[in-house]
Formats: C-alpha cells, sequence, structure tokens
C-alpha cells in the first residue's frame, strides 16, 4: 500500500512536469530521432545517444497522423541534421506539438517507476521490506528524479540499465543458473542500449568476477583436499570468466538485433559516408593513405572499415555512437559553474552540485549511513571480529553497489564534460541503499546483555530512550525531506537546496541542466499573453519554440542586436543560461566576444532584477 502510493505520487509528479514543461534542449533532438527510428527504420539522426528510450518514447507516436520532413535537406543530405529536423518536425510541420511532447513523455515516466520499483525489490531483500521504503522514497521524490524523469533523455534510463544490470549480474554470480545468466545478458544489453556511458559495466563486472572469485577461493580454501585445490579453483575461475563473457555476448546479441532494427532501412552507403564524416576530426584526422593508424585513431578507422561490411554494420552504428562520446567528453562543454564561464571540465564540479542539488535531509541521510559504515569497518578491524573475506561472503551486493559508486565517481570527477548533476543519477540508487543498511544497523544495534535483572532493566529503558531520539531524528529527515520537495514543486529542474541558494537563485552557481534547460517556454507564453504583451524581444535557450507560442509577438533576440527600444520594443526575456554566459567572469583561455555580453543592459538595469520571471530560468525585462 505504502509503495504504491509513492509510485503514484511519483507518476503524478512525472505527469505534470511532462504536460507542463516545454520541450527542453535535447528533447528537440531526442523526440524526432525516435519518431525516425520506429516509423521509418533509419537511424541516422542522432547516433551519439544508444536507440533505445528514444525509440520507446516515439512509439505511442506512431498512433498519431504525423508529418515528418523526410523531404528536407536536414534529412536527405545533412549529416546528423538533428537540431534542423527538430524544430521542422515538432514547430514547422503543421503537427500538434504539444501532443507530440506529451506523449513522447510516457516511456520516460514509465522507467522512472520501473526504477523506483526495482530499488525497493532489491533493497527489500537486502535490508527488509520496511527500510526498503527509504532509498524508494528518496528516488521517487528526489528533485533530479523528479526532473529528468519525465524528458525524453537518457540519464534516468542510464540510471535503471544500470541498476538492473548490476542486479542481474551480481543474483547470476550467486547461483550460476542458465535462467539468471540469461537474464543478466538482457539486462545488460539493455543498458548498454539505454546509455553508452554503461560500457563502465564491462570493467567494472570483470572486477566484481576477480574480487567474487577471490573470496571464493578464500571461502572454500580448507574446505578441499590440498590434491585438488589448484585444478578445482583453476577450473572455477575458468568458467566464472567464460561465463561472464557469455553474460557480454548475450547483451551483444541484443544490442546487434535493436540496431539492425532500427538501422533497416538506413541506406549502406549513407551510413558509411555519414560515418566518415563524423569521424573525420576524431584523433586528430584520418590516417593517410598506406600508412598505419595511430593508436588514437585505429578504432575510428576500424569503425569506418566495420560500417562498410553489411552484416557488421548495426555493431559499427553502436561503435560509432561510443566513439562519439569519447569524443564529446574529451573536448568538453562551455558553461557557466561557480561564477566562471569555461570549457574545461572541473573535479570538484559533480561533488559540488550532488552537494547543492539533492535536499539537505538527504545528504545528512548519505552523510550518517557513510560515517556509520566507516566507524563499523574501523571497530571490526581493532576488536578483529571480521575479516573482508568474511564481509564479501555476506555482503557481496553491497561490496558490489559500493565499487560501482567509486568506479563511476572517479570516472565522472575526471571527466571534461561537466553539463548537469543528472549525469551521476546512475549512482545515487546505490548510494541510497547503501546508506540505509548502515543507518538500520546503527538504529536496531542492541546493548551486550546484562548480568542482573535490574541492570538488564535499567539498559532496557536506556535503549528505548536512545532508539525513540534515533527513530524521531530520522522520522525529522524525512518529513524535512517531503517538505523540501512540496515547495520546490513544480520546478524541480530548477531546484537547489538552501546552500545553493534554493529554486530561486540556483542559477548563481550553475545553469545548463541544472537550471536552466529551456523548461519555461509555456511559461513565458503564458505570461505574456496574461499582460497582455504585444511585442517582445526574446532570447532562449531550449528546445522549445517562442514564434511557435508566441506567434506574432515573438520577436528573436541576441546581445549583439542591442537595446530593443531602438526598434520600438518594450519588453525583452533573456534565458538564465544566456545570461550567465554573458556576466560570468572567463576562465583563463576562454575568449568571449564584446557584443555578446549584455553591456548595454548592465548599462540601464541590474540584470538579476527582473521586472518578473517565467518559471524560474526566464528573466523578463520591462525597458523603460
Amino acid at each position: 500500500m505504502l509503495l504504491g502510493a509513492l509510485l503514484f505520487a511519483s507518476g503524478s509528479l512525472l505527469y505534470y512536469g511532462a504536460v507542463n514543461d516545454s520541450a527542453i534542449m535535447d528533447e528537440l533532438a531526442h523526440i524526432p530521432a525516435g519518431y525516425s527510428y520506429v516509423k521509418y527504420l533509419d537511424d541516422r539522426l542522432n547516433p551519439e545517444h544508444p536507440p533505445l528510450l528514444k525509440a520507446l518514447s516515439a512509439l505511442p507516436l506512431l498512433a498519431l497522423d504525423l508529418n515528418f520532413p523526410t523531404d528536407k535537406p536536414s534529412w536527405q543530405s545533412d549529416v546528423n541534421g538533428q537540431w534542423t529536423i527538430g524544430t521542422q518536425f515538432l514547430y514547422e510541420s503543421s503537427n500538434d506539438t504539444h501532443k507530440i511532447i506529451r506523449w513522447s513523455r510516457l516511456a520516460p515516466i514509465a522507467i522512472t517507476l520501473l526504477l523506483v520499483l526495482s530499488i525497493y525489490l532489491l533493497a527489500a531483500q537486502l535490508v527488509g521490506r520496511w527500510w526498503a521504503f527509504f532509498p524508494a522514497l528518496f528516488v521517487a521524490l528526489s528533485p533530479s528524479f523528479l526532473a529528468h524523469g519525465h524528458y525524453v533523455t537518457t540519464d534516468v534510463g542510464a540510471a535503471f540499465g544500470v541498476f538492473i544490470a548490476t542486479w542481474s549480474f551480481v543474483a547470476f554470480l550467486y547461483k550460476q543458473k542458465t535462467s539468471r545468466l540469461l537474464l543478466a545478458g538482457a539486462c545488460f544489453g539493455i543498458a548498454q542500449l539505454l546509455k553508452f556511458s554503461a560500457v563502465l559495466l564491462v570493467p567494472y563486472f570483470f572486477l566484481l568476477v576477480a574480487v567474487f572469485y577471490a573470496s571464493g577461493v578464500w571461502r572454500d580454501w580448507h574446505a578441499i583436499s590440498p590434491l585438488t585445490r589448484i585444478s578445482t579453483f583453476f577450473i572455477r575461475g575458468i568458467r566464472l570468466v567464460s561465463r561472464t563473457l557469455m553474460v557480454m555476448a548475450l547483451g551483444g546479441i541484443l544490442i546487434y538485433g535493436v540496431y539492425a532494427m532500427v538501422s533497416m532501412n538506413y541506406p549502406a552507403e549513407r551510413q558509411l559516408s555519414d560515418t566518415v564524416s563524423i569521424l573525420e576530426s576524431y584523433a586528430g584526422g584520418p590516417t593517410p593513405e598506406g600508412a598505419s593508424c595511430r593508436i588514437a585513431r585505429c578504432p575510428a578507422d576500424l569503425v569506418i572499415r566495420m560500417a562498410g561490411q553489411s552484416y557488421l554494420r548495426p555493431l559499427a552504428e553502436y561503435a560509432l555512437g561510443v566513439l562519439m562520446v569519447v569524443q564529446r567528453s574529451a573536448g568538453g562543454n562551455t558553461g557557466y559553474f561557480l561564477g566562471e564561464v569555461s570549457s574545461v571540465g572541473s573535479w570538484y564540479y559533480f561533488p559540488v552540485t550532488y552537494a547543492l542539488k539533492e535536499p539537505l535531509a538527504v545528504l545528512v541521510f548519505v552523510a550518517l549511513g557513510t560515517l556509520l559504515g566507516m566507524i563499523g569497518v574501523m571497530r571490526a578491524i581493532a576488536r578483529r571480529t571480521a575479516r573482508f573475506g568474511d564481509y564479501l561472503t555476506i555482503n557481496f551486493y553491497e561490496f558490489a553497489m559500493l565499487l560501482f559508486v567509486l568506479i563511476y565517481w572517479t570516472w565522472s570527477v575526471r571527466s571534461n564534460l561537466n553539463i548537469g548533476v543528472r549525469h551521476i543519477l546512475p549512482t545515487l540508487p546505490f548510494m541510497y541503499i547503501l546508506a540505509t543498511g548502515a543507518v538500520r544497523r546503527w538504529l536496531e544495534r542492541q546493548a551486550v546483555s546484562p548480568r542482573t535483572l535490574f541492570v538488564q532493566f535499567l539498559l532496557r529503558l536506556r535503549s528505548f530512550f536512545v532508539l525513540s531520539l534515533k527513530s524521531l531524528a530520522l522520522s525529522a529527515l524525512v518529513v524535512a525531506f517531503l517538505i523540501e520537495v512540496a515547495a520546490a514543486w513544480p520546478f524541480y529542474l530548477s531546484y537547489s537546496n538552501q546552500l545553493g541558494g534554493g529554486v530561486q537563485n540556483g542559477y548563481r552557481f550553475a545553469v545548463d541542466s541544472n537550471y536552466d534547460w529551456g523548461q519555461d517556454m509555456y511559461r513565458l507564453r503564458d505570461w505574456a499573453r496574461g499582460h497582455n504583451i504585444e511585442t517582445i524581444a526574446v532570447d532562449y535557450f531550449g528546445g522549445g519554440s517562442p514564434g511557435y507560442e508566441l506567434g506574432a509577438a515573438f520577436v528573436p533576440w541576441w546581445s549583439a542586436k542591442n537595446d530593443p527600444r531602438e526598434e520600438g520594443i518594450g519588453w525583452l526575456a533573456v534565458s538564465v543560461n544566456t545570461l550567465q554566459s554573458a556576466f560570468g567572469k572567463t576562465a583563463p583561455g576562454f575568449v568571449r566576444k564584446p557584443e555578446d555580453e549584455y553591456r548595454w543592459l548592465a548599462a540601464i538595469q541590474d540584470p538579476y532584477k527582473p521586472y518578473a520571471r517565467a518559471g524560474t530560468s526566464i528573466f523578463i525585462y520591462k525597458l523603460k
């Protein structure tokens, strides 16, 4: 009953966001790409993200009679013309844009709810049914998951894929049955089809296998005859590695099948030419004819050759996406963070954004769980009451989750691509389950049995009060969390906690998908209509269309066009993402043109004190 209520509450909030948020930047590419996959079985668009979530999002659209611009150069000749065709499909083809966006978001909502359910089921297995509600709650009503869980983007899908892949693989290690092997292979393939960063599961799984094997050797060493130990453990290791390879091979078959389906009508010669063009600049450019490829360039040359072989085309398309992600991660992304505009990543980006964009109650819960876990380890070492081998034998799920969190966070802080807290969402379910386990052990810990009845009574009385205080503190955290979530409604994308300035001021430390992704275009439209605005200059960042929403009132604008009053326009709306890019301090080596700095706006008023705001992310100025 409680889980059902939680899923209903989360689903309702997600659907409200799906209806009331305009298209965010990435949806402008993802929605038309997904539709082209399922309608035309052609995946020439948006190869830098796997097809599964986009295709699932587009399935409801098949019930609509939609016009798709297959007659435009963006489809016929442009290489990955996703942004142009996105605008044409959503806003220039006489389609019901709002229905397309709303229906496309149903699949991401379903995946988010499946993630919550999966978290509860695994946590119930590990910490008990009642305690399992905590990690499920912290994900189901997390502002970050409520924000990104209803968009046609891959981040929550990545969290779901990684979660079920890890769960099923560890379950397979415990009991290596054929059914579990098949399930682990399917989940591994699904994870790869949801987000390319799931390729990290490959080294991660082999690390798990190595540790699982070592713990088994430690556990069974004395139980096996010295005469057969070497052969027994050798055979066990070979079987474990071979079965792990089978899991990955099954996932590869699923990947091949899905890519073969969505690329069925992608002309072979077009795929090859697109691949060559996209990888033109990879690792310094093409290998000269007759020369051996450079080590860094060899993957690109291999993918190009694969694209020219009919039976390898699906795998070539998958590998192309992986290389595009590698290339983009290395190149970084221009963005605003902590007052500075830079194209270079910061190692502290993700720790800071996580600390500022999760509710304080959750941060306290995670910090408490981490502290208690560390204390438990130190006590065990000091008292020599447990060995690492014993821990792995009993708590391998816990170890697996901790290992993934460490690997993924290490990879993230080293990444040059800093575009949002959404990139670490795959680690949060594991972090919350781990913290819940530590808090549970702390709350349920009993005092040492006393020798006398009187002392036993006193200790029980003391335990009662201590337990009551612990329970009260835990309840207070949950209540504080719920209040915080309710207070942030409906602006979950722009949410930051009190340390980050709250919903209204979170843009001061980061923007882009942390605050302004274009979600407030509907709200600007409603504000303009409510105030009878006849003409308004708009500098908008996002996947919405000011022209489609505002009609004749819209005048496209940007900083270099100077003061709109020179053209008789008294209103200006600017996305805060654009403002921060204009006013933030430039990092060393980063060059920004003076005409892009909105100096004329700053000369006539404080740009951070607008006349009004559409939602949270669009600042509206009344130019006097």
